[in-house]
């Protein structure tokens, strides 16, 4: 198997790898007070100070959680509920006079384009605890559009928070956090950032002045599962999602100290060949779009790596190994089983719910139909992917896309809305 899915989970380096083992082999919760808890505080502690160092924040500012989805969480609810120190008794509707006399500061700005563990998180919030949600368009890139953001923040006086990605997860496309979180600031409003499809991937350091919260996760760089961090800056304040030891600033639960120390390990080699890494990627991701172009004319390049002509373009606007693309006529999930039984590991980047294929929400909030949604792939590339990879997905790529397009998009269910 040829794997080209690094977005979704990217495999542990060998020296990743053997760090974990040592580390599991070390017995001791880091809360006990003797000395076998004690070295595995320590673990944890230095684990935190090496990723901290990888973000030019501080120590302190590292809380580990069990994965990425819950530091968004925890970022977005936190914050939500510290901004919003007297919640209503019972939850009122959206936007509803009550809900709005309850909070002080309601309203969420939220791009159209998040990843779903943000989205799902502020529509729970608007549900269930009347939270408004102040959505921002996107461009045809899949980039935040700075003049929508600052009419939504208005003069940020209801709002609790504005919540963005660092990099689209589906088509790669980085956002303008600087200048997102200057317009938040201007106004009194925290940011918090999701940094996890970017993280390892392209330099962070020094986050935005502004920037509240950021929320990474290990496996995305080689880590193991199950492990992430968000990142509070001293000022931030969150109420916590969990209770019962407060072991963490923000979190309570016994904290993981191999995963910790995994995680530490593959964030530092990531950082340390981040350069060579991103250069490795661009290059074969324009050895790709190029491949693409030829062999597959048909296919449509999205997001802003579609828009770089080569290799040796100065590449400020795209993840380095990800490259999205459609194709008219073709459900996604038909062009990725098709590529799995020859050997492929790629993904659609988009939605599927209860077996019925559903168009990328990021894509529709990018401008396209659902019909050119549907017919979405993602290839993303790893440090360890070569030319030769490459050019065997492109060699079968064009009869995959045949056999596709032939069977033609999925009938949509009337009872389902779709």
């Amino acid at each position: 198997m040829i794997y080209l899915d690094h977005a979704a989970t990217s495999p542990m380096p060998e020296r990743v790898r053997e760090a974990y083992l040592d580390a599991l082999s070390l017995a001791g919760n880091p809360s006990s007070i003797h000395s076998a808890g004690q070295r595995a505080r320590a673990m944890v502690d230095e684990a935190r100070a090496r990723i901290a160092a990888t973000l030019g924040v501080e120590a302190i500012e590292v809380t580990f959680t069990g994965g990425g989805t819950e530091a968004v969480n925890l970022a977005i609810k936190g914050m939500f509920w510290a901004r919003n120190p007297s919640p209503p008794a019972a939850p009122h509707p959206a936007g509803s006079p009550n809900a709005r006399a309850a909070l002080p500061r309601p309203r969420i700005v939220v791009p159209r384009a998040e990843h779903h563990a943000t989205l799902d998180a502020v529509e729970w919030l608007a549900q269930h605890q009347g939270a408004e949600i102040s959505w921002v368009e996107v461009d045809a890139l899949g980039a935040v559009r700075l003049d929508s953001l600052e009419a939504a923040l208005g003069d940020g006086s209801d709002v609790a928070l504005l919540t963005l990605l660092a990099a689209n997860n589906e088509v790669g496309t980085l956002q303008p956090v600087a200048q997102a979180a200057a317009l938040a600031a201007a106004v009194g409003v925290p940011v918090h950032v999701d940094a996890i499809a970017a993280y390892g991937q392209v330099r962070l350091d020094p986050l935005p002045h502004g920037v509240s919260a950021v929320s990474i996760s290990a496996h995305k760089v080689g880590g193991p599962v199950g492990v992430g961090a968000l990142v509070l800056r001293r000022a931030a304040e969150v109420v916590p999602l969990m209770h019962g030891g407060s072991q963490q600033r923000g979190r309570s639960g016994t904290m993981d100290a191999a995963g910790a120390a995994a995680f530490a390990a593959a964030a530092e080699l990531a950082h340390a060949e981040l350069d060579e890494r991103a250069l490795h990627k661009r290059w074969l991701r324009a050895r790709l779009a190029e491949g693409i172009r030829s062999t597959v004319p048909t296919a449509v390049l999205r997001g802003a790596a579609g828009a770089i002509a080569g290799a040796d373009a100065i590449d400020t606007l795209a993840l380095p190994g990800t490259l999205h693309f459609t194709v008219p006529g073709a459900e996604g999930d038909s062009l990725l089983f098709l590529l799995d039984a020859a050997g492929f590991a790629v993904s659609t980047g988009s939605a599927c719910q209860a077996g019925v294929p559903e168009p990328s929400h990021v894509l529709l909030a990018m401008g396209l139909t659902e019909a050119d949604a549907r017919g979405a792939l993602r290839v993303t590339l790893g440090p360890a992917t070569t030319a030769d990879e490459i050019d065997a997905l492109l060699a079968v790529l064009p009869a995959a896309v045949e056999r596709a397009q032939s069977a033609g998009l999925a009938a949509r269910d009337p009872r389902l809305g779709r």
